[in-house]
């Protein structure tokens, strides 16, 4: 069986978690015993576990994706979301100071929130990631809710950091759909710069067959614009995605053996040091 790190899964014990509504879709519970047995079923030796949005539009408070974690068995490990206020900042670095051993990243929910990666709000955060050598997640593209705001979470923004944070190690989640020859051009010009393939495929729609060729052939095309597959990271965004499906796209992928072996765990093994 071939070895695979999830570098982006949701979950909470929340009845108000807005990606239920995905899991009933997807035909999955949506619990940690069921992600733990497809994990477990599909060979993945580590989950990144992210903060999933809540009805009342905060995300999933980090000390419970931490028990979460633990539950787990470690398992799944932390990536901490960082709100733009300063509180929710100072916080989130004291979480990762005091959980040092097992945090992977932090995340930034750009199209939720009112602010841009280049935000002022965000460079104390970003010192600490660069210190740490801790990379930092990104929402790009499309969001979860109408209302939110795709001039904040279009992949083009992540530019003008990348140009002034060479040090900074950045992943595009989503690959920036539907912005996704936008994010290859990000990925090649930045060395510091990744993208996940999660969340890509829901499980909706009148031609699911026609998507799923459609998707594919983005994802070629960015991979052969980039020269290669170093920068993509495999990601599901449980309960958004089964992993039958994004399992189906990266065997449906026209590249060789070892780089589909780069985008299942090698490159999320480097970047978040797993």
């Amino acid at each position: 069986m071939r070895k695979i790190i999830d570098a982006h899964i949701h979950l909470s014990e929340r009845k108000n978690d807005i990606l239920i509504p995905y899991a009933r879709i997807n035909g999955l519970e949506y619990t940690l015993e069921e992600l733990l047995r497809l994990m477990e079923q599909q060979g993945v030796a580590k989950g990144l576990l992210l903060s999933p949005p809540l009805q009342s539009g905060v995300p999933l408070p980090n000390e419970e994706v931490i028990d979460l974690c633990r539950k787990s068995n470690l398992k799944l490990l932390p990536i901490l979301t960082a709100e733009p206020e300063t509180g929710a900042i100072r916080a989130a670095i004291k979480l990762a100071q005091e959980n040092r051993e097992n945090i992977r990243g932090f995340k930034i929910r750009l199209g939720y929130v009112n602010a841009y990666a280049t935000d002022p709000i965000f460079d104390k955060l970003y010192d600490f990631a660069e210190v740490e050598h801790l990379p930092v997640l990104f929402h790009t593209g499309d969001t979860a809710t109408s209302n939110g705001s795709l001039s904040h979470s279009h992949p083009l923004t992540l530019d003008a950091l990348a140009n002034k944070r060479e040090a900074l190690t950045i992943v595009l989640c989503h690959f920036g759909n539907p912005w996704f020859q936008d994010a290859a051009e990000l990925i090649y010009k930045h060395q510091n710069v990744f993208a996940d393939i999660s969340g890509l495929i829901t499980g909706v729609g009148r031609y699911p067959e026609k998507y799923m060729g459609w998707v594919t052939e983005r994802i070629n095309e960015a991979i052969y614009y980039a020269g290669g597959t170093d920068k993509v990271i495999f990601g599901t965004d449980y309960p958004v995605s089964r992993y039958s499906d994004v399992l189906q796209l990266v065997e449906r992928l026209d590249i060789s053996e070892e780089d589909r072996e780069n985008i299942l765990w090698r490159n999320a093994s480097e970047v978040f040091r797993l």
